[in-house]
């Protein structure tokens, strides 16, 4: 069972008893308004005013293996060294399931879809209903996850886009 502390002005992730504890210390940041959950194993999470995101725990054992997004921005830091579960981390949305192993991302979502964008390393997306079809983005490219089943269009993202959703994590 997982619950939340707040101590010092910051939020706390404290993991189920007889497990080791995460430590992930939530600040806010003012310009442009986010909250940035950082955690002791290097892992950052930075989500938009509104965001819904919700930390993933499954095996108790004091590291992130996920967090499920249902509205806004995330970007995703995840060092390197950093260690992950068999199939990486992953954010999952109610359109998507981007997985990756050390980089920095962002994920995207609206009510008609998910956007996905790689400013380094490389993230595996797939659709939730068909997470056997996915496809690999390298630092640069993107892909949008509708509800259409058709099969999903890695793409070069334009510098204005990329620029457009980055200057909203302040980059």
């Amino acid at each position: 069972m997982r619950h939340l502390l707040r101590t010092a002005g910051a939020l706390t992730l404290a993991l189920a008893a007889g497990s080791a504890q995460a430590r992930c210390a939530e600040e806010t940041r003012f310009d442009p308004p986010l909250r940035v959950l950082r955690c002791a194993d290097g892992l950052v999470l930075e989500t938009e005013q509104g965001s819904r995101l919700q930390p993933i725990d499954r095996n108790g054992d004091g590291h992130l293996e996920g967090a499920e997004l249902g509205g806004r921005a995330v970007l995703v830091t995840l060092p390197p060294g950093r260690r992950v579960r068999r199939d990486g981390f992953q954010i999952l949305t109610p359109h998507a399931i981007a997985s990756v192993r050390g980089t920095v991302y962002a994920v995207d979502v609206t009510s008609d879809r998910t956007s996905v964008f790689v400013e380094r390393g490389r993230v595996a997306v797939a659709r939730r209903s068909a997470p056997e079809a996915a496809v690999t983005l390298g630092p640069g490219e993107g892909v949008d996850v509708d509800g259409d089943q058709g099969a999903l269009a890695v793409r070069r993202w334009p510098q204005e886009r990329v620029r457009a959703l980055l200057e909203r994590f302040g980059r």
